[in-house]
């Protein structure tokens, strides 16, 4: 359904309900945790697509897109899809923190246009998006989150078990991608840079997806690794490089829990002198060990996230030959996950 209002074109997901008129089970059916439990969801998932026009650098548009997430507040993103109705499969991409809103989302987009407009040209529609900023810490105190009996007004609300984290504002956007007409709801998949990366190894441990590409996962709080005064450092940056360091400062039996629950093929890329290399290599290894399906690549590459291809300061597209082999074999992993 949409709505124009002030010259804008409001558009809202297929899945969308009043909560007060939604029984429990239709909730549950909406999502599933990947452990088999429902998602602590209010109502159905949608979108606000506040405005639709050309993105800096490209020929092909957008749209600025507002969704709903677990807590019913908005998260930004911005929508840019192959001509035709599709159904096409998707990919997001996220890069670090999420702060700055929408401003973060344009910004990103504009200098990855090039990139992106060969990713959609393969026949994806891709997904630039942003999430509220990190509270440090939270996620090693929380459980995968579930609805709670209202004690107080009866079934007039939806409680929730705990705080509505970052990594539950990318699992918001993949459901309402889902509901989306021109995307395939089996074929959306998920691509993030640092802490972008440790975005996608959080939601898919709540939530199964299509495939996850995490570039240098900073998962720290994934694996429960000691970033405290007495963690290995130089210059005051973290230093695990080495895997066994890494090893020995993370809680194996947190992070296999964690891992366990992933249902979703996942890619890593892994940065040769990162400092954060043994991070990397170590959420390879447990995730191999406990049988999940999982890829590792790793290159020798100066620039951090260098799988990300931004455009050179006058807007053309030069990829170094690492950047070339990094950008076949993540879109080859694409191809075989999202495309049927």
């Amino acid at each position: 359904m949409s709505v124009r209002f002030n010259g804008l074109l409001f558009v809202f997901g297929a899945c969308l309900a009043t909560p007060l008129l939604l029984p429990p089970s239709a909730v549950d059916a909406c999502a599933q945790l990947s452990t088999g439990r429902a998602a602590a969801e209010a109502i159905p998932p949608h979108g606000y697509v506040v405005a639709s026009k050309e993105v800096k650098g490209s020929h092909i548009p957008g749209d600025y897109t507002f969704v709903l997430t677990r807590d019913e507040v908005y998260v930004p993103i911005l929508v840019r899809k192959p001509k035709g109705n599709g159904p096409f499969p998707a990919i997001t991409m996220g890069w670090g923190e999420g702060r700055e809103g929408m401003i973060k989302v344009q910004e990103l987009s504009e200098r990855l246009t090039q990139m992106q407009d060969r990713m959609i040209a393969r026949g994806y529609v891709v997904v630039t998006v942003n999430y509220r900023n990190e509270i440090p810490y939270a996620y090693e105190q929380s459980k995968p989150p579930l609805n709670l009996p209202d004690s107080i007004s009866g079934d007039r609300r939806m409680l929730k078990s705990g705080p509505t984290l970052d990594h539950e504002d990318l699992i918001a956007i993949i459901r309402y991608l889902q509901t989306l007409p021109f995307i395939d709801k089996n074929a959306v998949g998920a691509m993030g840079v640092s802490h972008s990366g440790e975005m996608i190894m959080k939601a898919s441990s709540e939530y199964a997806f299509a495939a996850g590409v995490c570039i240098e996962p900073a998962d720290h709080e994934f694996l429960t690794v000691n970033t405290g005064p007495d963690a290995p450092r130089k210059d005051n940056e973290i230093q695990y490089n080495d895997i066994e360091v890494a090893r020995k400062n993370a809680n194996k039996v947190e992070a296999m829990q964690r891992i366990e629950r992933i249902n979703t093929p996942i890619l890593i890329f892994g940065r040769d002198t990162d400092h954060q290399q043994g991070i990397f290599k170590l959420t390879y290894e447990w995730m191999k060990a406990a049988g999940k399906d999982v890829q590792w690549a790793s290159f020798n590459h100066p620039v951090h996230g260098y799988v990300f291809i931004f455009n050179q300061p006058d807007g053309s597209y030069k990829p170094d030959e690492i950047q070339q082999k990094a950008f076949e074999i993540f879109m080859d992993y694409f191809d075989k996950h999202l495309k049927h």
